[in-house]
């Protein structure tokens, strides 16, 4: 039987670490998979259990960029694997992250977004 994972669009706030919502700290700390970007404070990478697996997906200039078609495959391989993903983003994901367009493609695939 194929278990449905979930995966969680986080923002990690304005910057600083200490900013980040309580409940954005616990769906990290629940996380198996953890897909971030350049503007996540790595404190904040601390709060994440031992055993995560951490993707860097970078996309400034003159940097490979993790390009999103991939990027979204791979948050809904995990998905359909049972995996508990988190997407980290700086500041709110649905305001300038592009995170609506994540949860879009979650949803037309039949995936609950959390």
């Amino acid at each position: 039987m194929n278990t449905i994972g979930k995966v969680y669009i986080i923002g990690a706030g304005p910057g600083d670490p200490g900013l980040i919502t309580l409940k954005g700290l616990k769906c990290l700390q629940e996380a198996d998979v953890l897909i971030y970007d350049h503007l996540v404070s790595k404190e904040i990478l601390g709060h994440t259990r031992e055993t995560i697996r951490l993707i860097y997906a970078e996309n400034r200039e003159g940097i490979i960029p993790c390009h999103r078609t991939r990027l979204t495959k791979g948050l809904l391989k995990r998905q359909k694997q049972g995996k508990v993903v988190a997407r980290l983003k700086g500041g709110d994901p649905f305001i300038f992250g592009r995170g609506g367009e994540e949860a879009e493609v979650l949803a037309k695939a039949g995936f609950p977004l959390r």
